[in-house]
């Protein structure tokens, strides 16, 4: 029975943590459930979905058998699928569901092949034996690949990011645990595999790149939305976007850190969202002036290095860790400008603690996960090339546009440009047009 267990269950550091998130999430949920709920004629229906959900998730994160990850993996999509189509009678609805269901037929298909590979290659199906003793033949590395493409459907990663755009029919406690869980499986499956991911740089380096474009457009999308649902969405697929940015630089802890956090504040804001909970498109309300902007500019990275310093990490190492260093510059640099915006005397002491507790909080969370997974080896920063480079230069650029050019009135020449750049992007955020309920009467409570 021991033995059973040991090759069916993978019980480490990523399984508890998950499994506390999961669990965490889930009872949450079901609590705001039990009120939101409260008279639909599919009631009970509904719990039973969502336990067996809780249940499907949990033996994911705890597979050591790569049939039994697979078989949960796919049974929990087609449980989230089932609850996405609360009301089956309501077209939108099932349109939905049917998006969805075909998204993740794709990623089942290529972990399956994965999967396939892999034991084609190493005659394995034990995780643990395959992190344990890694097989260096050539045909690892397409096997990663088809892992990442399945990772990338599950998580809404760009081009496979439709389906959570166009799943905003579903009633609020699913949402609340398809984007603080569910989206979260890709990030896992990278993490889980972490060990083998960190022998292929070139891999590393492709999932950095589908990060960073997913990040940068999921940002975007999420700055020109007016409807609540739908710029949460964005923000989930920018932030699913991020996370696959860490994993790609070799830092998997923070990459799970960033999965803890994510999950947890997606899940408040999406069961808060009916008491118009939302975030903030633009924390300043004007441009800043220059000394305002330098001097945030410097608190922002006295907050980067006391966030270096919890991680043991530094501006001047030389690899991966400098990119992660500039998205804690511009995460405590945004919180420091966000304290100016208000008028009080002592705004200028505020922003520096503000922006010193948030380096701190977001250090302290990356430098806790590494402490509990640190048995597991699962951060090697790469070096740094080109397209690090590239992608860091995108995000300060990207950060300067909506900070400094905000409220400037453009130039004549480019206005055409930038109104045709903004109704593309507004296009491109659309959810499908079979999702949408255009009129109240086609919505069949």
């Amino acid at each position: 029975m021991l033995l059973f267990i040991n090759n069916i269950f993978y019980f480490d550091a990523l399984s508890a943590i998950m499994l506390a998130v999961v669990f965490f999430i889930g009872i949450c949920t079901a609590s705001f459930a039990t009120r939101y709920l409260k008279g639909d004629s599919r009631y009970r229906q509904f719990f039973v979905y969502l336990v067996l959900l809780v249940l499907s998730i949990s033996f994911t994160a705890v597979a050591n058998h790569l049939l039994f990850l697979f078989v949960s993996w796919c049974f929990s999509n087609l449980l989230l699928v089932k609850l996405m189509v609360h009301k089956d009678s309501w077209t939108s609805a099932r349109c939905s569901g049917v998006i969805a269901l075909k998204n993740f037929c794709v990623g089942a298909l290529c972990v399956g092949l994965s999967f396939s590979l892999i034991f084609f290659v190493t005659g394995e199906t034990s995780i643990r034996e395959l992190i344990e003793n890694r097989n260096q033949s050539p045909f690892v590395a397409p096997a990663l690949l088809l892992l990442l493409f399945g990772a990338m459907t599950q998580s809404a990663i760009w081009p496979f990011h439709r389906w959570l755009i166009s799943s905003l029919n579903s009633p609020t406690p699913v949402s609340a645990l398809m984007h603080a869980g569910i989206v979260n499986g890709g990030g896992f499956l990278l993490v889980r595999f972490a060990p083998l991911y960190l022998d292929h740089g070139q891999v590393l380096t492709t999932i950095f790149v589908v990060g960073i474009f997913t990040a940068l457009i999921g940002t975007l999308w999420k700055l020109i939305q007016t409807d609540v649902k739908r710029m949460l969405a964005c923000s989930t697929m920018g932030q699913m976007g991020f996370m696959f940015v860490q994993c790609g630089l070799g830092l998997f802890p923070a990459a799970v850190a960033h999965l803890v956090t994510h999950g947890m504040f997606k899940a408040f804001l999406f069961l808060a969202s009916g008491g118009a909970a939302k975030e903030k498109r633009c924390v300043t309300q004007k441009r800043p002036s220059f000394f305002v902007f330098i001097y945030s500019l410097l608190i922002g990275f006295v907050g980067s290095c006391c966030f270096g310093w919890i991680t043991n990490k530094s501006w001047f190492s030389g690899d991966t860790t400098l990119v992660l260093m500039v998205i804690a510059l511009l995460t405590t640099t945004q919180a420091a400008l966000s304290i100016f915006s208000i008028t009080s005397r002592w705004k200028g002491v505020c922003a520096l603690i503000t922006s010193v507790a948030i380096g701190c909080v977001y250090g302290l969370s990356v430098y806790f996960i590494s402490i509990f997974m640190s048995g597991m080896y699962l951060s090697k920063p790469q070096p740094l090339n080109s397209l690090h480079y590239i992608g860091i230069a995108l995000l300060v650029f990207g950060w300067l546009a909506t900070t400094l050019f905000q409220n400037t009135k453009p130039v004549s020449l480019l206005e055409k440009w930038r109104m045709k750049g903004y109704v593309a992007a507004l296009n491109s955020s659309q959810p499908h047009p079979s999702t949408i309920t255009a009129q109240r009467s086609n919505y069949r409570f």
